[in-house]
C-alpha cells in the first residue's frame, strides 16, 4: 500500500507497503499468501516465535482478569512478578534492584535520563544533567533520547529542539576515527570519554549511556575486550552513572542475558524493550542498581516520572510468561550457538562476495558492511541507497533483513545490513538466510554502474 493513499501517515510518501497478515513460528505472511523467513524478528523485537501458545495463554487470563490498573496509584501482580523475575536476570553486581516500566525503548531511555538526573539532584548535585552519548548510536526519538543518541540522519531536521548533549565517537575498529589499529591504538575511543568529562567538568555530566553492541545505525559493531571497563572506570573516577541500552542486545539476544555481560562490567542502570514480551504486546523497562534506587528513598522519597501505561498487566504477562519461555526452552544458550554458526556462514559469504568488508557481531546480532572496494574500504554513494535496495530485492526473494538508517562512517555514507532473527531458528533456516541474502545481494549491485 501506498502512503499516499493509505489513512495512516507511513514513513515514505510514494513507498509501496506489503502487507502482513500471519505469523507463524519464523516465518510471516503477507496478504498475497507470499511466506517470508523473518530474519530481523519483525526489529529485532520477535525473539520466541510467533504463536507461542504459553504467552498467548498467560495474556488471555490476565485480560481477563484485570485489563488495566494505572501503576502511580496502585500495584498488579502481573507487575510485581515480572519485576521479581528480572531481579534474577540482572547482573549481580547491581545488588538488589528495582524496575521501572514502561511502553517502548525510547520510554525507557526517556525514564534513564530523568532518573539518572534525579540520583545526583538527590545527592546533592543538581548541575549534573548532561548526558554524554556516542555518534552513530540510537537511544530513541523523543526530544531527550534524541538529543543522547547520534544518529545524524534523525537529529537533523530537529537540532534546534535537542539538548545540547555531548557525543563521543563510537568504538568502530574497522575504521578507527584516529586512523589507528587495535591494540596499538591504547583504546582511543574509551579515552576519548575522559576527554570530555574533564573538558566539560565532571560537576555537569551526568552520566553516559552506550549499546553494548552498537544497533542499527552501525549494525551489530562490537567493542574490543577492554572498551567498557575502561568505560566503568571512567565512569566511576568522575562520579557518573554508566547507563546500557539493551534494547536491542538485551534479554539473550547476544547469547548472555544482557550485552554487557561480555565483558564483565556492572552497569548502573540498564534500560530494554523489544524482546523482553516477544512482540506480544508493547512493554519496556528500565532496570536500576540498589545504589540509584537507594538514592532516590533516602531523599525525597518519590520517583519523579510516570507513564500512563508503565506496568500494564496483560503486558507484564506478557514479558512474564516470554522470559519463563527463554529460560524453560534454553533459549539464550541457543542463541549463542545458533548465532556462532550464522556467523561463520556469514565470514563464507564474505569470502565470496568481493563487496562485503566486514560481519561481526556476537549471538543473533549480526551486521555486515558492504564496500565498493574491499581493499580500501571505499563505501558505496550514498544516493545509491545500496543498502534500503538489497533490503528491498530481500523482500522479493522472501527474506526480512534490515538496512542501515544511515552510514555508519561520517553519519551519510556507509551501506549496511542487520539480521537479528528469532532465538529458535535451525540450521536449515540458517542456509536460507545465507543464500537469499548472497542473491539479493548479488542481484543488486549487478544493476548498479560499477
Amino acid at each position: 500500500m501506498s502512503n499516499l493513499s493509505s489513512p495512516v501517515l507511513l514513513g515514505h510518501f510514494g513507498k509501496h507497503y506489503r502487507t502482513f497478515v500471519r505469523g507463524e513460528g519464523v516465518y510471516v505472511y503477507d496478504e498475497e499468501g507470499n511466506r517470508y523467513l523473518d530474519a530481523i524478528g519483525g526489529v529485532g523485537v520477535v525473539n520466541i516465535g510467533h504463536g507461542v501458545t504459553e504467552v498467548l495463554r498467560a495474556m488471555s487470563e490476565q485480560a481477563s482478569t484485570l485489563a488495566y490498573s494505572y501503576g502511580g496509584l496502585v500495584e498488579n501482580p502481573a507487575r510485581r512478578r515480572l519485576a521479581e523475575k528480572l531481579q534474577g536476570w540482572a547482573p549481580p553486581g547491581m545488588g538488589n534492584v528495582k524496575t521501572f516500566f514502561s511502553s517502548g525503548g525510547a520510554e525507557a531511555n526517556e525514564a534513564a535520563l530523568k532518573l539518572a538526573y534525579q540520583y545526583h539532584w538527590e545527592r546533592g548535585h543538581p548541575t549534573k544533567r548532561q548526558i554524554i552519548g556516542r555518534w552513530q548510536s540510537y537511544h530513541g526519538n523523543t526530544i531527550g533520547t534524541l538529543s543522547m543518541g547520534g544518529r545524524t540522519s534523525w537529529r537533523r531536521m530537529h537540532q534546534g529542539l535537542l539538548l545540547d548533549f555531548p557525543h563521543i565517537p563510537p568504538p568502530y575498529c574497522y575504521r578507527c576515527p584516529w586512523g589507528k589499529t587495535y591494540p596499538e591504538c591504547g583504546l582511543q575511543c574509551a579515552l576519548e570519554l575522559r576527554r570530555v568529562v574533564t573538558q566539560l567538568g565532571p560537576e555537569n555530566i551526568a552520566g553516559f549511556i552506550a549499546e553494548p553492541v552498537i544497533g542499527t545505525s552501525m549494525s551489530a559493531v562490537v567493542p574490543p575486550p577492554e572498551y567498557y571497563p575502561m568505560v566503568r572506570e571512567i565512569c566511576d573516577e568522575f562520579d557518573i552513572l554508566f547507563i546500557v541500552d539493551e534494547v536491542m542486545s538485551g534479554v539473550g539476544r547476544t547469547g548472555k542475558n544482557w550485552g554487557i555481560e561480555h565483558w564483565g562490567v556492572t552497569p548502573d542502570i540498564i534500560t530494554t524493550a523489544k524482546g523482553i514480551s516477544g512482540g506480544y504486546s508493547p512493554l519496556a523497562v528500565t532496570i536500576l542498581a540498589e545504589k540509584v534506587w537507594q538514592a532516590i528513598a533516602q531523599g525525597s522519597g518519590g520517583v519523579m516520572h510516570s507513564y500512563t501505561f508503565g506496568g500494564h498487566p496483560v503486558s507484564c504477562a506478557a514479558g512474564l510468561a516470554t522470559l519463563e519461555y527463554i529460560e524453560e526452552h534454553q533459549l539464550v544458550e541457543r542463541a549463542a550457538q545458533t548465532g556462532e554458526i550464522l556467523l561463520a556462514r556469514l565470514q563464507e559469504l564474505k569470502d565470496e562476495l568481493p563487496y562485503i568488508g566486514d560481519v561481526r557481531g556476537k549471538g543473533l546480532f549480526l551486521g555486515i558492511e558492504l564496500v565498493r572496494d574491499r581493499s580500501t574500504k571505499e563505501p558505496f554513494p550514498p544516493e545509491w541507497q545500496l543498502g534500503e535496495k538489497i533490503e528491498e530485492q530481500a523482500l522479493d526473494n522472501g527474506l526480512l533483513v534490515l538496512a542501515g538508517v544511515e552510514g555508519l562512517i561520517d553519519g551519510v555514507a556507509g551501506d549496511h545490513l542487520e539480521l537479528v532473527p528469532p532465538y529458535t531458528i535451525d540450521g536449515g533456516h540458517i542456509s536460507t538466510i545465507v543464500e537469499l541474502m548472497q542473491k539479493s545481494i548479488s542481484q543488486v549491485i549487478d544493476r548498479m554502474p560499477l
